[in-house]
Order: C-alpha cells, then structure tokens, then sequence
C-alpha cells in the first residue's frame, strides 16, 4: 500500500457521507426560508406547509441528521448509517407534498435508529456522558412520536429541546472528563440530566409545574458546564481556541435565558415569550454550539480540512448581537422592528457562517491536494535521485 492509500480511503469515505450532510443542510436553508415566510417576508420559496414543518425541519431534519450522522461515523460500519438517512431524509420530505405522515414516519425511524446507536456504543463503555446523550436521543424520539400522533409544535418543545440540550451536554461532559473530574462533578451532572428528563415528561401531564422543573433543571444544567467546561480557560488564548470557547459560553448564556423564562413565565405557546425561548435555545445555544464544533466535526465526517478564519468569528458576532436585538429588545420589550430586523440578522449569520466555512474549507483542500502533487512528483534527472543502474534516468 502506498503512503497516498490511506489518504485517499479517507476522501472516499468523506465522499460517500457528503449527500447525507447535503440533506442536513438543505433541511437548513429550507428551514430558513420558512423563517422568511413566517416573517412577512419575501422568500425563494414560499407554501402553506413550510412554516408549519418549519421547527421539526431544523431540529430533527438539520441539526438531528448531524448528530446522527457524527455517531455513525464514529461508531463505523453501514448500518449506523441508517439513522441519519431518514432523519435526512424526512426532512427532505417535508418539503414535498407528499403526505406528512410518510416524513413523519421517517423521523420516527431515524430517531429508533439514533437510540439503538447509543445502546451499541453502551455496550462499547458505558459513562455518564453517554446516558445523557441516550437520554438526548430518546427525547428526539419522543418528539417525533408525539408529532405522529398530532400533537403541535409548542407541546412537542420540550422535547425537542431536551434533545439537542441533553446531546451537546454530554459532549461537553466528555471533555470536561478531561481534566480529571470529580465523581461527585459526574453525579450531580447525572442528576441535572434527570431533572431536565423529568421536567419534560411533566410538560405532558401537567403543564406549568413541567416548565417550572424545566427551567430550573436548564439552569442548574447551564450553571454545571459554566463550572466544569474548560472554555473558561481557553478564552484568554487565541485563534481557534477562543473562537470555540467564546462560543461555548455565549451559547450557555442563552441556554441560561431559555431557562430563565420557562422558570419565570411558566408554559408558553405562543407571543413574543414563545419566540424569545425557543430562539434563545436554538439558535442562541444550539446554532453557538455548531459554529463551535464545526472545525472539528466537518474534517472528522466529511475528511475535508476546515482551517479556523477570523470571518467565522464575524458570523458568530453577528448572530449574537442580532439575537441579542431579537430577543431582548423585540421580544422582551415588545419593538417590532428590533424583532423583525434581528431575525433578519440571524438568517445572515447562519448564511454567512456556512458560507465562509465552504470557503475555508473547499480552499484548504485545494491547497493540500497541491501541496501532494507537488511532493509526489518525481525529480528530473539530476536533482539528487539515486546514480544506480537501475535508475535510468540519471545513469552514473
């Protein structure tokens, strides 16, 4: 085998995830062309049914098509592959006119498949990380089940936030382990997961004392990571470090809000609180957490470098002092043009973030795939080659 094999296996494989990442981020820019709609705003595309899908298109379509697609990669073969594929794929059908039961389906089997990809990587090494991104994906399944049997959006929320919470939490509990954590730091996350767990079953059976538990069980969990996460201590570095942990943080400051709200103003499914909490969550924390790990995860799925660049960080800016204008002068404070304008903001951060990150990272492969034809290029005659008989060309 040749030094290049490996490598190339490598793009192979990369090239074979693509259409799956292809889906999660059509699933986004669809979903963001809903926001448009839902907006009052002129849109590429517009339907009666794209601003109703358009929660389950960024949650489970978008962001759980990622999750899933991360876990297959890392726990290898073709069969985990299954759960990003209807995940992506559900999301993608949203979009048609096909009846939603068929997507809906598909979203339920996506999200089976994600559990069952924790039960094997349970058998694998069970931890503490890994019981709440189980828990996370269990949330997911909940969510689309309930979807199946009708019920809207607002009920589903909990659900749907518990997911993605519970999912990056254990993640950050992974390398936060790091650093030698305590066990009694690993117990009282645990409880924190429960307690998040707990608060969103309750939102079924008994509304304001489910978001109550819930708002407390978030902010418990934000004060946790805050702790615990290294990002406190890799604020004061600089490049990619920085960017990641300012991300962190912010990102756990709207966690923080989100939580906040639901412990102050109880169940809320409609108004300027229902939008302030659920953007708070998912794009203040969730869409934060993505930008942080995305120069981490896009090489690990797609074998594609994707360099830090000062104009993610601009991205990064720009979605949370928009938000920040969203939420706490529109929403908060009532001034519509600060919630329309911020919202306006928020769909160019996204945009610009996943545009300098193609950029980046489409650059920085063409400058590789240079720099391995220029070293694998044989030297003419002359240069250094060995001066043997069986090297023609450069006879002694």
């Amino acid at each position: 085998m040749t030094p290049a094999a490996p490598a190339r296996a490598a793009r192979r494989a990369g090239i074979r995830r693509a259409p799956l990442l292809l889906a999660a981020g059509l699933c986004l820019l669809a979903g963001l062309d809903a926001a448009l709609v839902l907006l009052g705003l002129p849109a590429p595309v517009t339907g009666d049914r794209l601003p109703k899908v358009h929660g389950m298109l960024l949650v489970l379509g978008f962001a759980g098509t990622l999750v899933a697609l991360e876990r297959a990669v890392a726990l290898g073969g073709r069969l985990p592959y299954l759960a990003p594929a209807c995940l992506g794929a559900g999301g993608l059908l949203l979009l048609t006119p096909v009846d939603l039961v068929l997507p809906r389906l598909l979203l339920v089997a996506g999200s089976a498949a994600l559990v069952a990809l924790y039960v094997r990587f349970w058998h694998r090494q069970p931890s503490a990380a890994l019981i709440a991104q189980a828990a996370g994906a269990v949330s997911a399944l909940g969510a689309a089940l309930l979807w199946l049997g009708g019920l809207d959006i607002p009920r589903v929320l909990p659900w749907l936030v518990a997911f993605l919470v519970l999912t990056i939490a254990g993640e950050r509990l992974e390398l936060a382990r790091v650093g030698a954590l305590a066990p009694s730091a690993e117990q009282t996350f645990l409880g924190c997961v429960g307690a998040v767990t707990a608060g969103v079953v309750t939102t079924l059976m008994w509304p304001a004392t489910g978001a109550l538990l819930l708002g407390a069980a978030l902010l418990s969990l934000v004060a946790w990571l805050v702790v615990h996460d290294v990002a406190r201590r890799l604020l004061r570095s600089t490049g990619l470090p920085r960017f990641t942990a300012a991300c962190l943080l912010a990102g756990y400051a709207w966690l923080g809000l989100a939580g906040a709200l639901w412990l102050l103003t109880g169940p809320v499914t409609d108004g300027t609180r229902y939008d302030a909490g659920v953007h708070a969550v998912f794009l203040g924390f969730v869409m934060s957490m993505i930008m942080a790990h995305a120069p981490v995860i896009l090489p690990a799925v797609l074998r594609r470098p994707l360099p830090y660049h000062p104009a993610l960080a601009v991205a990064a800016w720009l979605l949370h002092l928009s938000l920040a204008l969203r939420v706490v002068i529109g929403d908060l404070r009532e001034v519509e043009g600060a919630w329309r304008l911020g919202a306006v903001l928020n769909i160019a951060a996204v945009l610009l973030f996943v545009l300098t990150a193609a950029t980046s990272s489409v650059t920085a492969t063409r400058r590789a795939s240079a720099a391995t034809r220029t070293t694998a290029r044989p030297r003419p005659a002359g240069t250094g080659a060995a001066t043997t008989p069986d090297n023609p060309r450069n006879p002694r």
